[in-house]
């Protein structure tokens, strides 16, 4: 291998050691209970964690997913559907019907942490609770 080989290929590596990733969420499950007078749906809670300016991928959630999002502390800002963005503080709250796509899920603070509770009514059978999609997957 030749020096400006190594040479380029090291300068590769240190942009892109420099180059930040994308921040993303930490999805905890905290909760899942079947419904047992409401049978073939189950609820299942997540407790989400957003380092500052760490956001969700746009996605959609399981077909039958009723989700009700409480903010824990810090500020989440979201959108559904076509709707507009707003910032949620702590003790806001949420919700999304089944179908719902969420383009926007994100801290709206760059220097301080978020988490947000989410409760799920979903098909006990359904396997994916989110799912990403691109933004002209619309």
């Amino acid at each position: 291998m030749q020096i400006s080989s190594i040479l380029a290929a090291c300068a590769a590596l240190a942009i892109a050691a420099a180059t930040p990733a994308a921040a993303h969420e930490t999805v905890t499950p905290t909760f899942q209970q079947p419904i047992t007078n409401i049978p073939g749906k189950s609820l299942i809670a997540v407790v989400v964690d957003y380092a500052p300016g760490a956001a969700s991928p746009p996605h959609v959630h399981a077909k039958s997913a009723f989700i009700f999002g409480y903010v824990l502390s810090g500020e989440i800002e979201s959108q559904i559907n076509d709707g507009p963005a707003r910032v949620y503080r702590t003790g806001e709250s949420f919700y999304e019907t089944p179908g719902s796509r969420h383009p926007v899920s994100r801290n709206a603070s760059k220097t301080a942490p978020a988490k947000l509770l989410a409760v799920f009514v979903v098909d006990t059978d359904e396997k994916e609770l989110t799912t990403p999609v691109k933004q002209n997957d619309r």
